[in-house]
């Protein structure tokens, strides 16, 4: 999770900064934002201190209707010191007494042009992306149909070759070796590569190559949605493997689960062209056409009749 501070909005959104200059290194941690229209009203039973208050048009009209001594009470009890900060938005007019009640438990008091709701829906969402979960994976992320497949196996186990068959095959590279991962919404995950490495390429025994340059701008992607993980493990004679694909094995990503494919790897299998029908046929699921069930079905059909027949 990266971290976001005050300073950060204050450039960001070119904030006005109207007390706290000191205190801008303050820390964000959430992303919920809160009016306190209630607080001004003198209800503060469930005040959630930790999130950004906005002042807009509505509590200050509200405020401004007060005597001066309920406005001083108000905002002194509103003036928790565990606030970040607050916001008033329009460019209007910071009441005094707010002015002193934050001065004196330290909360700096930011300022902007834009309307409340257009100015909430984009700290908002700014907040969401810088402090969504986030983690780091050990594999290889390629877009192959649209569809985000994220590789992962055992160091040496043909990850890096396979994406660059794949790439070879006309679809695209977003990571390879370190695939930062952030979960934006519930469910949704995003993959993009570190800064250092992108669109580069690791190959054992031919050394790092950039795909941009070899391949061309349509061979990569700075960042894809996350849709199937494919482990790739070493071929054990006395293991298992699913023959029919009914069984669907879930990986589980910060929140978030995953269909993941086990494909195991020996000479002679074409791993890139695997690859390739897995997407296909994942988004064949998607769109209601699952072959494996319609196989056993038809299977089932033709047992019965032949019991029928009996």
């Amino acid at each position: 999770m990266k971290k976001v501070t005050l300073e950060h909005l204050v450039q960001d959104f070119d904030l006005e900064v109207i007390c706290g200059w000191d205190q801008l290194n303050r820390e964000v941690e959430v992303s919920d934002l809160y009016r306190p229209g209630l607080e001004l009203a003198g209800f503060f039973t469930f005040h959630p201190t930790e999130r950004l208050q906005l002042l807009g048009k509505t509590e200050l009209s509200f405020i401004d209707r007060l005597s001066g001594e309920e406005r001083k009470k108000r905002f002194d009890r509103l003036c928790d010191p565990r606030i970040p900060c607050f916001i008033v938005t329009r460019n209007f007019e910071v009441p005094t007494e707010l002015i002193k009640a934050a001065e004196t438990r330290k909360i700096p008091i930011l300022r902007t042009p834009v309307a409340t709701t257009r100015f909430a829906s984009k700290l908002t969402n700014y907040l969401e992306k810088h402090l969504a979960p986030m983690t780091t994976l050990h594999g290889v992320l390629v877009d192959v149909y649209g569809i985000g497949v994220l590789i992962t196996g055992s160091s040496g186990i043909g990850k890096s070759e396979t994406a660059l068959e794949l790439v070879k095959r006309g679809h695209r590279l977003v990571a390879d070796d370190a695939v930062e991962i952030q979960q934006t919404e519930e469910g949704e995950l995003i993959g993009h590569a570190p800064k250092l490495i992108r669109y580069l390429l690791e190959i054992r025994g031919l050394g790092i190559i950039n795909v941009m340059t070899l391949f061309g701008a349509g061979a990569v992607r700075d960042k894809k949605k996350i849709s199937l993980a494919i482990h790739l493990e070493a071929w054990q004679e006395k293991q298992q493997y699913d023959r029919l694909g009914l069984d669907e094995e879930k990986i589980r990503i910060i929140d978030t689960e995953l269909p993941q494919l086990i494909i195991p790897v020996r000479p002679g299998r074409n791993l890139a062209v695997i690859i390739e029908v897995a997407a296909m046929n994942f988004r064949l699921k998607r769109m209601g056409y699952h072959a494996a069930q319609q196989f056993v079905q038809q299977l089932g059909e033709a047992i019965d009749e032949t019991d029928d027949w009996d």
